[in-house]
């Protein structure tokens, strides 16, 4: 059988339904269902929608994965009916935090659904964090300021746009990769983050390239590190005040010269 049959199979087990009811549930005659499980047509996408919005499992996952090897009760349920697979524990019941390197952040965009890709990060625990769904992101160069290369910055999963706080700081998971940014607001189509640095002007993400988000919880820092401290407002009026000096003289010599 395929995935998809194995998988239509198992979940009516699980609701202990039978073919009769869930054919009428579906909106399909018996013999049309029974054609599915027993691998004999294939459903048309109309009704791939129909099985996933009733078991709230993504179309993906009903045809790529096998789900009996992943309890149902770990899934966490995503909006647009996507699913964020699993969520790993120990024989304790502590939940593993996945860490997601910098060099497979892109594969991550294509994995974050996959239970084989999550399965083969690397994971650690942190008891600490209490409740919550928490991944790690490995900083990368300058890829999150303000973080330095090397630390691994923890966010926890944000279910809801709404649940998104003007002021506070997010890790988003777009289609170009990932970010460090702080909310600012949320718009009709886009959302406006700002940078740390705020030299730089805030700009918008269109909801439409945002994959995930997970709010910032803490960062674990890399060996060896050392603070970076940007110098005082003082310093910075001396070092600008300098380099008007400069600049006036420069301009009159210029002026000298051509005269």
């Amino acid at each position: 059988m395929s995935i998809f049959s194995d998988n239509i199979v198992f979940l009516r087990s699980q609701k202990n339904i039978t073919q009769h009811k869930l054919a009428d549930e579906l909106l399909l005659t018996r013999s049309r269902y029974i054609s599915y499980e027993y691998e004999k047509s294939e459903p048309p996408i109309e009704v791939l929608i129909r099985i996933s919005k009733y078991y709230n499992i993504s179309i993906d996952l009903l045809v790529t994965v096998d789900i009996r090897k992943y309890p149902v009760d770990q899934m966490v349920n995503l909006p647009g009916n996507k699913t964020l697979l699993p969520v790993v524990v120990d024989s304790d019941g502590n939940k593993f935090i996945e860490i997601v390197p910098q060099k497979a952040s892109m594969g991550y965009l294509n994995g974050f659904s996959d239970p084989e890709y999550i399965e083969n990060l690397p994971r650690i625990q942190l008891p600490f964090l209490g409740h919550g769904i928490f991944r790690g992101f490995m900083a990368d160069g300058d890829s999150m300021p303000p973080f330095a290369d090397g630390t691994c910055v923890i966010g926890e999963y944000v279910e809801q746009l709404n649940d998104l706080k003007a002021g506070k700081e997010y890790v988003f998971i777009t289609n170009k990769g990932y970010t460090f940014k702080t909310f600012v607001k949320r718009n009709n189509d886009t959302l406006t983050v700002a940078a740390d640095n705020s030299f730089y002007d805030s700009y918008d993400i269109s909801l439409m390239d945002i994959i995930q988000i997970w709010s910032y919880v803490r960062g674990i820092l890399p060996k060896d590190y050392k603070p970076y401290y940007l110098p005082d407002h003082t310093h910075l009026k001396n070092l600008v005040d300098e380099a008007k000096r400069s600049i006036s003289n420069l301009e009159n010599k210029l002026l000298n010269l051509n005269n």
